[in-house]
């Protein structure tokens, strides 16, 4: 028995990162007409993130247009993605790492917050990256290609939280 399972694995290793990963969330595509009344680019060019490996903990993010930054340049990507988070869990987005390091791109806001009850915003919980070319070169992205990646964390809240409210708009709403 254990020299099948181990043989098993060999041939496929992917069979224990899914054995040891909870699933926590599915990315979806944004309503056709909320993705046209704000994104560029065709609706069903839209890429659902995905890892590139097994090992990968980011979901990379893929551009529906394609666009150049030149140095100083800001963007901001209606992705045409939204996705059903477990409770409990965050998506965090970053710009692709190689991306960071090669043109200093950087998310307006730092790292971006997907909370799991954003899925059920007046917006339909569509995400939107919004970046800055902080480096001294223009930079180029594809259509179709990767430019942003998400992490799934895990988060608490203290013993004493005693939050009842419930998100009714899209970004930046919960303040409001």
């Amino acid at each position: 028995m254990r020299r099948t399972v181990k043989i098993t694995l060999e041939k496929n290793p992917r069979a224990w990162y899914n054995l040891s990963m909870e699933k926590i969330a599915k990315f979806l595509k944004v309503s056709e007409s909320a993705f046209k009344s704000v994104g560029k680019g065709e609706y069903d060019d839209i890429i659902l993130p995905k890892r590139a490996t097994v090992g990968s903990a980011g979901y990379d993010f893929y551009a529906p247009f394609a666009f150049t930054l030149s140095p100083k340049e800001t963007v901001t990507v209606a992705t045409g993605v939204r996705v059903k988070i477990k409770e409990g869990w965050v998506l965090q987005i970053f710009p692709r790492s190689g991306l960071g390091f090669k043109y200093r791109l950087t998310l307006n806001n730092t790292v971006g917050i997907i909370d799991s009850d954003y899925f059920y915003a007046e917006n339909e919980g569509h995400i939107f990256i919004k970046m800055t070319n902080c480096g001294d070169t223009a930079l180029t992205v594809e259509k179709g290609k990767a430019f942003a990646q998400g992490v799934f964390i895990p988060f608490g809240i203290t013993e004493d939280d005693d939050c009842n409210s419930f998100r009714h708009g899209g970004m930046g709403s919960t303040d409001k």
